[in-house]
């Protein structure tokens, strides 16, 4: 499995039927970019809202991709132009969902600029990468179609921000990443030309008196085709007058063939451009000769292809433009709008003919060029069949998304493995600081600390240590570790203390005392252990040992004052998180049990006069060290992590 990828198309599901106002090439973008991914290893589900209080909440569909089913807004068709104000419901859906996933997403790939914010704020909460497609940009959509534009204009500060925040920027065509640099200040580096493309296993050449036999018209009448949703920005009502001009000299039987709309029969209600354009060609008197076809499934579509002489599509923009790529692999010259992705999939003059947006004389004139010359047609029509296939297939698409997507993920792993580096990095400066300020507040009252416990038990007296709560493991550790180095020493020479609740704070008063009067004797050392506030308890008990005569050695936080009455030698370690206070009070332990040893040994030396004892001890008080206390040689990780040898 090479990733998991979401794609996210917020209101062109994978399953929707083509042809409608808001189904087109998004929708099969979307559904077939799913399949070749996963034909290349990817896991893939696909998120678009739900439309439809009767659809589940997922759907499994082919070759194991799961389409889900977003609550965001009420479960009905609403137009695209009006979706926003639920992309918020859209994303805390997602957010949640990610968050209950067991395995968490690769890449998120957004599809059009409301499923780019989707991404964007998933990003933010979950640090996941996205890669964007725009299939249409906001400001080229309002320099054609001015106040037609029916999307808000907050569309323009979102697309700014998806240009800003994407990992990569995914254009259809020279054009779109053209338009995304010139009118959003996109950087170059992060934008991919990824093309759109077609299935080689549902569209091929058919014999073409065949294919119009399959569709009912006569196989020896001509035939122009157009195919797509049926909407003004379409440009079709072009197509229809350049119809009707190359009509006045070709006198040949031809019909022209627009397929689409929102029902399998033509239906101006439904469709009302439809409606529009029936009225434009009755007006120009060739209504007998423009057909609507209505919607066609898939399955049908190569039969339209192959039949026709030539296909047209003259939108006023195009971002990039699918069925002419499945026209050409039909074997069907294409005449276009010089716009967009159109001037990227048409060789112009290679594969069909460029004409200017919304020049009816000149689209008639490219009509009646190729009707008159079908040797340029044949020759038009091979050589789209050998573009396409070289350049467009779905699974060129796939390996191109790919290679995209691999280069996002390697990229979000070196990203987080440089946070993480970071991280490590500010946790040691964290913990060198922390040492260095211990060293400077420190360095004397540790020194004397040391001086004392070694007097202490050089003589032969004990130290009781107390760990407080959570500190009672380190008094423990600590009590055994001395108590092996100096095996030699009359009696135990270090005992820990423990109080009746183990944390000190009640009914461990008197436990707590008991042990003090009974087990300490003068100028032995009570050491004391607390990273938090001291307990009643704890107070009391090193008020006793003074009476006691013992000496009081105290480890504490620096956040708390007025603790010098309670101890000879206070050692308030520069900080104030629990963890970390206890992680340098265990530092502070192995420091004083080394001074301790060290200097033992030292009066061990002078005593004997024989500087072979001193090794001797040494080595024994190694060696019980290494046997009862390996944590002592843990190195200390002031974050809270122990990091072994």
């Amino acid at each position: 499995m090479r990733g998991q990828i979401a794609l996210i198309s917020e209101h062109a599901s994978p399953l929707s039927i083509l042809g409608g106002v808001d189904c087109g090439g998004q929708n099969l973008y979307v559904a077939k970019v799913a399949k070749a991914l996963t034909s290349l290893g990817y896991e893939v589900d696909v998120f678009t809202r739900r439309d439809d209080d009767q659809l589940p909440d997922m759907v499994e569909w082919d070759q194991g991709i799961r389409v889900l089913y977003v609550p965001a807004g009420p479960p009905r068709f609403i137009r695209k132009e009006d979706l926003y104000p639920f992309m918020q419901d859209f994303t805390e859906y997602m957010v949640r969902f990610c968050r209950h996933q067991r395995k968490a997403y690769d890449l998120v790939h957004a599809n059009f600029w409301m499923s780019g914010l989707v991404a964007a704020d998933m990003k933010r909460r979950l640090g996941i990468p996205f890669v964007i497609t725009f299939h249409a940009l906001g400001r080229v959509r309002r320099l054609h179609q001015q106040q037609a534009d029916g999307f808000p204009d907050v569309r323009f500060a979102v697309e700014d921000r998806l240009v800003a925040e994407a990992d990569r920027l995914i254009a259809e065509a020279p054009q779109d990443a053209g338009d995304l640099i010139r009118l959003y200040g996109a950087d170059p580096s992060r934008i991919v030309i990824v093309p759109c493309g077609f299935d080689p296993e549902e569209l091929w050449p058919l014999d073409k008196a065949s294919a119009r036999m399959a569709i009912g018209l006569p196989a020896e009448e001509g035939m122009i085709l157009h195919v797509g949703r049926i909407v003004p920005r379409k440009g079709i009502d072009t197509v229809i007058r350049a119809y009707a001009r190359f009509l006045l000299d070709h006198k040949a039987p031809t019909k022209l063939l627009i397929v689409g709309g929102e029902s399998d029969e033509p239906d101006p209600e439904r469709t009302p451009e439809i409606g529009r354009l029936q009225r434009l060609a009755t007006e120009l008197g060739i209504a007998d000769r423009v057909c609507f076809i209505g919607r066609r499934g898939r399955s049908q579509l190569k039969y339209y292809y192959s039949a026709a002489d030539l296909f047209v599509t003259t939108p006023w923009y195009e971002p990039f433009g699918i069925t002419p790529l499945e026209a050409m692999a039909c074997g069907t010259p294409v005449v276009a709008a010089n716009v967009g992705g159109l001037k990227f999939s048409v060789r112009d003059g290679e594969t069909g003919y460029l004409v200017p947006p919304g020049d009816p004389d000149s689209l008639a004139e490219r009509f009646r060029l190729l009707y008159s010359s079908p040797a340029l047609l044949r020759v038009f029509g091979q050589q789209a069949i050998q573009r396409v296939n070289e350049l467009f297939t779905w699974t060129h698409v796939a390996e191109g998304l790919s290679k995209v997507y691999g280069e996002v993920m390697l990229e979000g792993g070196m990203k987080r493995d440089a946070v993480l580096s970071t991280s490590v990095d500010r946790a040691f400066d964290q913990a060198i600081d922390a040492l260095q300020q211990a060293k400077r507040r420190l360095r004397l009252p540790l020194t004397e600390a040391a001086v004392r416990l070694g007097e202490c038990l050089t003589r032969g007296g004990r130290v009781l240590i107390y760990g407080q709560g959570d500190s009672a493991q380190e008094a423990e550790e600590w009590a055994s570790v001395l108590t092996g180095c100096l095996s030699n020493h009359p009696g135990w020479p270090a005992i820990a203390l423990h109080d009746a609740s183990g944390t000190g704070w009640h009914g461990g008063d008197r436990h707590l005392l008991r042990q003090v009067d009974t087990l300490g004797r003068c100028d032995d050392v009570l050491l004391t252990l607390c990273a938090t506030a001291l307990p009643p308890s704890v107070i009391a008990c090193l008020r006793q040992a003074r009476v006691a005569g013992l000496q009081r050695i105290l480890l504490h936080g620096s956040d708390h004052d007025g603790l010098e009455d309670l101890a000879d030698v206070l050692l308030d370690v520069p900080l104030t998180e629990m963890r970390e206070v206890r992680h340098l009070h265990r530092l502070l332990l192995h420091i004083l049990l080394d001074l301790i040893l060290e200097r033992m040994a030292a009066a061990t030396e002078r005593r004997c006069g024989d500087r072979q004892s001193v090794p001797s001890v040494l080595d024994r008080s190694r060696r019980a060290k290494e046997g009862t206390g390996t944590r002592r040689r843990q190195l200390i990780n002031l974050t809270g992590k122990t990091i072994p040898p």
